[in-house]
């Protein structure tokens, strides 16, 4: 089984504590030891936000602040490289090429950002595109795919299921509202529809329910299923 992990940075390093970071990569190392082939793509978090606001004020383009930000994903994505030790990669993937022969060299792969206009979440969903993955998991800090955002609107309401289609449309449309903001971006949605790409939006902040999701499809997030998808693909394996 192959599969990519979009890991936010937030939701990987929320402090400049180890904690978190260490309890991931147990995660990641007990995925790789059920035999699943592993990419991995790590946001910026906290850490990308407050250099782009700095920079902002000091009058960085767009570009810039791009590129600011793809260094700070590819800091935290060093900080979970350290906490795997050998078992990935000693640095992180610059393109999928890259990615991908560490994945069909059976190491961990580990990723940030790769060019200036794209998120991570686009990177994740054209990794798992590029490595023809079977799953595609973003572990985020909200638990799945609302119609609204669910930190400015109690009222959100959340899908427990859609089809790729369906996912672009609610994305667009929680992108459309002002100050709103979606787990997964609407190029990474777009992606995940071309390639009919089975994905899991998951809370992520709790490392246990990414391996749960991953080898036996347990979970409390959003399942992206293309059309004629089975519920539970024979990768899935039963609780007993």
């Amino acid at each position: 089984m192959k599969v990519v992990v979009s890991i936010g940075g937030s939701v990987l390093a929320p402090t400049r504590g180890p904690e978190r970071v260490r309890e991931h990569a147990a995660m990641v190392e007990a995925l790789a030891d059920e035999g699943i082939t592993l990419g991995t793509v790590v946001g910026g978090g906290g850490t990308a936000r407050e250099y782009i606001g700095t920079a902002r004020d000091l009058g960085a383009n767009e570009m810039i602040l791009d590129e600011i930000g793809i260094a700070a994903t590819r800091l935290n994505a060093r900080l979970l490289i350290a906490a795997l030790g050998e078992r990935a990669v000693p640095s992180p993937a610059e393109d999928y090429e890259a990615a991908g022969e560490a994945m069909r060299r059976g190491d961990v792969s580990v990723m940030g950002g790769v060019a200036p206009a794209q998120t991570t979440d686009a990177v994740a969903a054209a990794l798992a595109e590029y490595t023809n993955a079977d799953l595609l998991v973003y572990a985020t800090s909200v638990p799945g795919v609302f119609d609204a955002d669910p930190n400015e609107n109690e009222d959100a309401r959340k899908f427990d299921r859609l089809a790729p289609g369906e996912l672009v449309d609610v994305i667009a449309d929680v992108e459309m509202s002002a100050g709103a903001s979606a787990p997964v971006d609407l190029l990474a949605a777009k992606v995940i529809e071309r390639a009919e790409m089975r994905t899991v939006v998951l809370d992520g902040t709790v490392p246990e329910r990414i391996f749960d999701a991953v080898v036996r499809g347990d979970h409390d997030g959003t399942d992206v299923v293309p059309e004629g998808g089975a519920d539970r693909p024979t990768y899935w394996t039963s609780e007993e």
